[in-house]
C-alpha cells in the first residue's frame, strides 16, 4: 500500500498515454487533478470504476478537476479500453512501473490464497500546487465519483 499521504507533494511523473502523448505531472500545474491507479483494463471491476468516472466526468470538471487514468498496460490495450467505453480522459500505459513504484501503488498483493505482484487501486486527489489533498485506498468502483468529489 502507498505511504504517501495528505499534504505530501506528488511525485513527478512522465508517462504517454493511450496515443503516445507524454503526460508530465508539470504539465497539470494550476489545475487540480484525479490521478486513478486500476489493476488491469477491461476487467469488471476497472470498468466499472472507469466507467463511473466518466458518467461524472463533466462534474468532476466542474469541480476543477482533470482525470487520468494509470495502470501496467500496454498502450494498444489502453486505447481499446478507452474506445469500447468511450472513456474522456486519458489513460496512461505504465509499463515500466515507474509512475506506480514512485505513488508506491506496485506491490505484493494477495487474493484466493495466491501471492502476486500487482496494483494496488488507489485514487490521488492533487492540489494546484502538486500537493497530494487526498489518497482514496479503499475505492468503491461503482461509485468512485462520489467518493471524489
Amino acid at each position: 500500500m502507498t505511504t504517501l499521504q495528505t499534504g505530501d507533494k506528488a511525485p513527478d511523473f512522465s508517462v504517454e498515454d493511450q496515443d503516445g502523448n507524454l503526460h508530465t505531472l508539470k504539465d497539470y500545474a494550476g489545475k487540480k487533478l484525479v490521478i486513478f491507479f486500476y489493476p488491469k483494463a477491461s476487467t469488471p471491476g476497472c470498468t466499472a470504476q472507469a466507467c463511473n468516472l466518466r458518467d461524472n466526468y463533466k462534474a468532476l470538471q466542474a469541480q476543477g478537476y482533470e482525470v487520468l487514468g494509470v495502470s501496467a498496460d500496454t498502450k494498444r490495450r489502453q486505447t481499446n479500453f478507452k474506445n469500447k467505453n468511450e472513456l474522456p480522459f486519458p489513460l496512461l500505459a505504465d509499463e515500466k512501473k515507474e509512475m506506480l513504484n514512485a505513488y508506491k501503488v506496485w506491490g505484493l498483493k494477495k487474493n484466493f490464497g495466491r501471492e502476486y505482484e500487482g496494483i494496488y487501486r488507489t485514487t490521488f486527489l492533487i492540489d494546484e500546487k502538486g500537493v497530494i489533498e487526498e489518497v482514496i485506498t479503499k475505492v468503491k468502483t461503482k461509485e468512485h465519483a462520489a467518493q471524489i468529489l
